[in-house]
């Protein structure tokens, strides 16, 4: 099995990527899955299986190029409105898929935690998604996050209802609330914000997405759909955030901007 490090000194950063400037943690919305299928006569289902497999080359990319974390917005809340068919589908996909490539993910020293409200999914796939991230808990390698029956305003308005039932029962004052203490009850807690979020297949929104954590993460879009969406087009995205300049609201220091 490989090390980490080994994989890492076998694939090296693309020479024109600075090491000092890759994002700690990428996000990403894998959007235009049955786009792709539609335009070549497929079946939407036949677009979200090629989908996985574009996550999986982005996940092994962010490992040999040293990200750290990488989330991915699986199923939003709002996904429950599609076709039951697609809905079933899609929620046997993440089964089979956990199944699948849960040992791999321990060779690879991968990190696996979901993210949303995951009492509202099946309850085989509760029991598949408690299980990896059990069995992949002490990992030291990337963490993979997977946003999965996730929505933006639902994830705050659920950390809003904790303290303030935790206020109710006077285990905290009013005045302890700060953002620590919010982003401590997001569904994310113990997660860095992310530095970059790359939209795929053109849409300009962040579709309930990360809403708190994107503050002041930076945003990629391209045109490009899912699942073309690979390494070439990863590097695209890097090299443009490293053109950014990440003030945070503040001034920059050299130029006064």
């Amino acid at each position: 099995m490989l090390t980490m490090n080994v994989k890492q000194s076998l694939i090296e950063l693309p020479s024109d990527l600075q090491q000092q400037s890759i994002p700690n943690h990428v996000a990403v919305i894998m959007d235009g899955n049955g786009r792709w299928a539609k335009r070549r006569g497929f079946p939407r289902i036949v677009g979200h299986q090629k989908g996985v497999d574009a996550l999986k080359n982005l996940l092994r990319c962010c490992d040999d190029w040293g990200i750290q974390s990488l989330t991915a917005y699986a199923f939003s809340t709002e996904n429950w409105g599609r076709p039951t068919n697609e809905v079933e589908f899609l929620m046997t996909l993440f089964e089979r898929v956990l199944r699948r490539e849960l040992a791999q993910m321990m060779a690879e020293d991968v990190q696996i935690r979901f993210v949303g409200d995951l009492t509202g999914l099946p309850e085989s796939l509760q029991k598949e998604i408690a299980y990896s991230m059990e069995k992949t808990s002490n990992n030291k390698g990337i963490k993979f996050n997977i946003a999965t029956n996730y929505g933006g305003r639902q994830e705050i308005l659920h950390a809003c209802r904790v303290i303030a039932n935790q206020v109710k029962q006077g285990k905290i004052d009013i005045n302890d609330i700060d953002d620590r203490l919010f982003e401590n009850n997001l569904y994310t807690h113990g997660l860095t914000s992310p530095d970059l979020l790359i939209r795929t297949s053109g849409e300009m929104r962040l579709s309930n997405f990360l809403l708190w954590q994107m503050a002041y993460g930076e945003i990629y879009v391209t045109d490009t759909f899912w699942p073309d969406f690979n390494r070439q087009e990863f590097h695209q995205a890097l090299l443009s955030y490293q053109k950014r300049d990440r003030r945070f609201g503040k001034l920059n220091q050299e130029n006064g901007k």
